[in-house]
């Protein structure tokens, strides 16, 4: 497909390894330390993740090679009109998920394919319906699967969206973190 470039994915997330992976690609992990992932309180939540993964891009420009193609993305949770991001502790966490419980929610995913000399860039957006989780549920998940690391504090591949989620328009891996059939759909347009 871009047989051109090295892939870089630039992401810590062992998920969207997993996810890149399962593409057939060979690619490389590279983490820049300390991008300012905050965004402007005017701008309309569901740009929200497709911003963030462009400052991120913006971050690695600096460092890139000619024969490089950076991925960059980042993932947001919206309910009630709410960017939820990554829960700080075990009480942000179930504060999130609470708001999640007996709800439809949307999972979007920016990502930026980006070369010195291009960059294109997109959104995904999933809906996901979870049952009305009790307050156990809840404080299992968490003492548990400490899902600190996850937008909206939650993984669709963990325990929780065995029992929670009752229902899902849209791309499943997008839900994970990366939207992988959008992305090899973008890399054969590159």
């Amino acid at each position: 497909m871009v047989s051109n470039y090295r892939i870089i994915l630039a992401s810590n997330s062992p998920r969207r390894r997993e996810l890149l992976a399962g593409l057939g690609l060979d690619f490389e992990v590279r983490v820049e330390p300390g991008i300012d992932e905050s965004y402007p309180a005017s701008l309309p939540v569901a740009e929200t993740a497709e911003f963030i993964a462009g400052k991120k891009a913006t971050a690695y420009r600096q460092t890139m090679a000619d024969d490089e193609l950076i991925i960059t993305a980042d993932t947001v949770v919206i309910v009630d009109g709410e960017v939820l991001g990554k829960p700080a502790d075990a009480a942000e966490a179930r504060c999130m998920l609470q708001k999640l419980s007996g709800k439809t929610h949307q999972v979007i995913t920016g990502v930026c394919l980006t070369t010195l000399r291009k960059s294109v860039h997109f959104s995904v957006e999933t809906d996901v319906t979870f049952k009305q989780l009790s307050a156990d549920e809840v404080s299992y998940y968490v003492t548990t699967y400490k899902p600190f690391d996850k937008a909206g504090a939650y993984g669709i591949q963990e325990w929780i969206g065995y029992i929670g989620c009752t229902g899902l328009r849209g791309s499943y891996y997008n839900v994970m973190g990366l939207p992988v059939q959008r992305i090899y759909t973008e890399l054969q347009a590159f």
